[in-house]
């Protein structure tokens, strides 16, 4: 061929996108890829949800589960609901995938997915804190349970929220 583009060429150049990352990609390719990246980090949040529920469900089954107090019958029934809500949660990017498949949507998706997702975050972080809070409420005392939970949970907005903020201010 001689040095014109051939035929589509200049048309699939022209929807490219010009974008500081340095990639060359359409805004299709961009949320295509955008999207393969939410579903593995939704992955992730979901193997931790389904062993942290897992665990959660065999408590109830433990001879010595009748013989807890009462505020741990409720701290273990609030985690069972809190790890129920985290795993319909991480179901509804998959649901609205669905609902939006072949219609051409998929940066609306990415867009509504990733806030689930952060949400998503959230409610595993509540649900990791409150199931170290339980575990120590069992084993231990309430003072050390709550002193330990505090302490998970603020290592938990650390690690997930303030340094990836952090991290991403620092880049810019």
């Amino acid at each position: 061929m001689s040095g014109a583009d051939a035929p589509g060429d200049q048309e699939k150049s022209s929807a490219r996108e010009d974008v500081s990352d340095g990639r060359d990609e359409t805004s299709a390719e961009r949320a295509d890829r955008n999207w393969l990246e939410i579903v593995q980090e939704l992955r992730v949040t979901q193997t931790g949800t389904q062993i942290l529920a897992g665990f959660l469900l065999t408590v109830a089954f433990q001879s010595t589960f009748a013989d807890l107090p009462v505020h741990q019958h409720v701290t273990y029934l609030v985690l069972v609901l809190l790890a129920a809500a985290t795993t319909t949660l991480g179901f509804l990017p998959v649901s609205l995938h669905r609902s939006m498949f072949r219609r051409h949507e998929k940066a609306r998706l990415v867009t509504q997915a990733d806030v689930i997702l952060k949400a998503v975050l959230v409610l595993v972080s509540l649900l990791t804190a409150g199931v170290v809070f339980f575990l120590f409420d069992v084993a231990t005392t309430l003072p050390i349970a709550v002193a330990v939970g505090i302490v998970v949970a603020l290592g938990m907005v650390a690690v997930l929220f303030v340094f990836p903020l952090l991290s991403s201010r620092r880049r810019r």
